[in-house]
């Protein structure tokens, strides 16, 4: 099921665009959540209005009709509440590792997706 080329022979068009599209959201998710983290220790202002905007924009994408809104939806809110807690003292340590980690995970997660994109596209040739 989760084979990177199907049994058919090509990966179809729509799979491939779908994977092209994670991986490169995924590979830029993850370097924003890096450069907000950065943003959010040096400037604490400007990371904790980012946090607040990231947190209302997710929210609004939470309230989407379409379900695949709402995965990077929830991954938008979800920075945006650790960016605010990162101001907190007592959740500082928590928050922060948990930024980083998210912001790993995306690059891991759109790296994986941009071989898969590869891996299909040179089945199609």
């Amino acid at each position: 099921m989760n084979d990177l080329i199907p049994e058919g022979g090509y990966t179809p068009t729509t799979i491939l665009a779908k994977q092209g599209v994670t991986a490169i959201g995924s590979i830029l998710g993850g370097a924003g959540l890096l450069v907000l983290g950065a943003l959010g220790a040096r400037f604490p202002v400007i990371g904790l209005a980012a946090g607040a905007v990231l947190g209302i924009v997710g929210i609004t994408g939470l309230l989407s009709k379409d379900p695949d809104d709402r995965k990077p939806a929830l991954i938008v809110t979800g920075a945006g509440i650790l960016s605010v807690l990162s101001r907190v003292p007592v959740a500082r340590a928590f928050a922060g590792t948990l930024f980083g980690i998210g912001a790993l995970g995306l690059l891991a997660i759109g790296i994986w997706n941009g071989v898969k994109f590869i891996k299909g596209l040179k089945s199609r040739s």
